[in-house]
């Protein structure tokens, strides 16, 4: 079985159309899956727009993106666990490439992502940071997958951090085998490119450079993940 796992906070916005694509995906492969949404004390109509499509919804309380993407491996049944953010599109063929390579025997990876209209400036921004992103191996955190025994060998997402949980991952899952960055993409938000300027953006950038892995290790000063903004 192939587990769908959608950590979820405030997305009544984009999480139908999130599912809806999903959904669409995962028949097309043929084979048995289930969809989870992991509703992370929503405030909004995320949890029943979620369970209006028939999908599995487990109400969490964590505020701690680590965590909640743990809480929908341990509930998952498939022996592939795919981790989707809820602003995320995944084509069928991204997600037909991402089955064949762990069947291929890849430990886990990621895809390509691409966003939907930015400013000019942050999409030139966005496709260099990518670049050298993938370039390093690295699977960005709205589309990764793995093998359950990789990702249980792993260690899953290490909860010590409240940022950064995919660079992590990444690398430990590169220590279980083959790591693979698709050539397929994921069509995400850039919604965060136009809720904050690009000075908000570089300079909170800089700040977590700064701060190393140490400073992401408490919520605090990481509000561009968790103040909650959303677009209408």
């Amino acid at each position: 079985m192939i587990s769908l796992i959608v950590p979820a906070y405030n997305e009544e916005a984009l999480i139908g159309r999130t599912l809806d694509t999903l959904l669409a995906s995962a028949r097309a492969l043929g084979e048995p899956f289930e969809v989870i949404v992991v509703n992370d004390a929503s405030e909004d109509a995320t949890a029943g727009i979620a369970a209006s499509r028939g999908v599995t919804v487990r109400d969490v309380s964590l505020r701690h993106i680590a965590a909640v993407r743990n809480a929908g491996a341990r509930v998952a049944k498939g022996e592939i666990l795919v981790f989707v953010d809820a602003d995320t599109l995944v084509p069928p063929g991204t997600l037909r490439a991402a089955v064949d390579a762990l069947r291929g025997g890849a430990a886990g990876g990621g895809a390509r992502v691409d966003f939907d209209p930015i400013p000019l400036s942050m999409r030139i921004f966005w496709r260099i940071f990518t670049f050298f992103y993938h370039l390093l191996g690295l699977a960005a955190g709205c589309f990764i997958f793995a093998r359950r025994d990789a990702f249980e060998a792993a260690g899953g997402f290490d909860e010590r951090y409240f940022a950064s949980e995919e660079v992590h991952l990444s690398l430990a899952l590169r220590r279980q085998g083959r790591f693979v960055i698709l050539r397929e993409k994921v069509l995400t938000s850039g919604r965060k490119c136009r809720l904050y300027t690009p000075a908000q953006l570089l300079g909170r950038m800089l700040l977590i450079f700064l701060r190393g892995f140490r400073g992401l290790r408490r919520r605090e000063g990481l509000d561009i993940w968790y103040d909650g903004r959303r677009e209408g």
